[in-house]
């Protein structure tokens, strides 16, 4: 029993890995010469950036957006309810660039936050209904542009047809530990969603989104109903990702290594921390996904060294690592993290576990999140952030429609019957 489980999983990683090996290499680079080019009419694009206390990197943000090269470019910085410098910083530079660039740059400022809506689900809102481009592009306060990057998204949006085109980031990695839980991070993410599968509108559960840049057309956007549905999502940016999969949106992932830059948190212990409010709303809020979740970080990730102390199942042990090994390397080629962290791998699969278990008792100890200084009960946030809350959505709609569209053509038929 001990070795067909040994080679169950073994046989799991290695046909994932086959799939990375092979198909994560032939993804859109955005980096390639291809995508130097200016899209056709240069649509208008709106940068809508949510700063709330980011005084000591919203300044870097504005530099790097004020060289972007693109001609329709706009950026609306929303800021919400700073209490430190961000809100002078960024006045100061629409007002630099009133006289140096007109129209290019723009700041709206947050006094209260309304009942019932997330800080920055609201701020993202404010931003996108002072706007009037013909896409968005969500991001943060925090990320890092090349001057050339917008304009090859907006190239790559159009060339696909794309309702919803995320662009992977850069993690930036500063230190040891922050390379182990990024690594492993980026390994798990493989599992959890096929970026190769993104496009496919078949592949539900394939969905993307990054708050560092989700770009959208906004007719489609408006089609799902904009913020408001979502407006208590803690993770805003892959909730969006899977209402527009839900709804048949054409949604794609490129990658563009180097060129779009954001720096998480200072160590392994800030990435850790960071993740307290994200891991347990990624499950919904419901603590047997999450121990599911840990069960199976164990099975797959750890118990395959145990396998290395028994002879009967070394080889399918050293199958699994060598698949670690494989996915760290194709990987790492898209998101510069060091293949060689791959050596380090359970410690950030411990860490990994940890993260998720304190995310989950500190948020049902609170009976809800924290963040910024602002409580959102737990009551309220189950009804917004359940994974599969969309797809049910969707089917519900389609379903209706269904039903509209027969009831529409038998009241034909019986106009016609009563004509004849």
């Amino acid at each position: 029993m001990v070795r067909t489980v040994a080679w169950g999983i073994a046989l799991v990683w290695v046909l994932r890995t086959y799939d990375v090996i092979r198909l994560l290499p032939g993804m859109d680079d955005l980096t390639l010469p291809d995508w130097d080019a200016l899209p056709e009419g240069t649509p208008t694009l709106t940068v809508v950036v949510p700063a709330r206390d980011e005084a000591e990197k919203i300044a870097a943000t504005l530099d790097a957006l004020m060289a972007a090269d693109y001609a329709g470019l706009r950026v609306l910085v929303v800021d919400d309810r700073s209490t430190d410098g961000t809100g002078a910083i960024v006045d100061a530079y629409v007002a630099e660039y009133a006289v140096r660039k007109p129209g290019r740059l723009q700041a709206i400022h947050i006094a209260e936050l309304p009942e019932g809506w997330l800080g920055k689900t609201f701020a993202l809102m404010v931003g996108t209904e002072n706007s009037a481009s013909e896409y968005l592009l969500f991001t943060d306060a925090d990320v890092l542009f090349s001057p050339s990057i917008l304009r090859r998204a907006m190239v790559c949006a159009q060339d696909m047809q794309a309702d919803h085109l995320v662009v992977m980031p850069t993690v930036e990695v500063r230190s040891r530990g922050e390379g182990v839980v990024l690594g492993f991070l980026q390994m798990m993410g493989l599992w959890a969603s096929r970026p190769w599968k993104v496009e496919d509108p078949k592949a539900l559960r394939d969905v993307t989104g990054i708050g560092a840049f989700n770009l959208v057309r906004r007719d489609a956007f408006n089609e799902i109903g904009g913020w408001l549905p979502q407006r208590l999502a803690v993770l805003e940016d892959i909730t969006l990702g899977r209402r527009m999969k839900a709804a048949g949106m054409r949604q794609r992932m490129a990658f563009a290594p180097g060129m779009v830059l954001v720096h998480w948190a200072s160590g392994a212990g800030g990435l850790l921390r960071n993740m307290t409010k994200n891991l347990f709303s990624a499950f919904g809020f419901q603590p047997l996904l999450v121990l599911l979740a840990c069960a199976w970080i164990g099975m797959f990730c750890l118990l395959p060294l145990m396998g290395l102390a028994w002879l009967p199942t070394v080889v399918p042990a050293l199958l699994v690592l060598s698949c670690v090994g494989a996915t760290y390397r194709v990987m790492g080629a898209e998101t510069l993290i060091d293949a060689r962290y791959a050596w380090l791998y359970p410690l950030g699969a411990v860490g990994m576990m940890f993260a998720m278990l304190r995310s989950m008792v500190v948020v049902l100890a609170q009976r809800g999140v924290v963040w910024r200084g602002t409580l959102y009960p737990l009551r309220d946030l189950r009804r917004h952030n359940s994974p599969f809350e969309w797809e049910r959505a969707a089917r519900k709609k389609h379903d209706e429609e269904i039903r509209a569209a027969r009831i529409a053509r038998k009241m034909t038929e019986r106009s016609e019957r009563k004509t004849r």
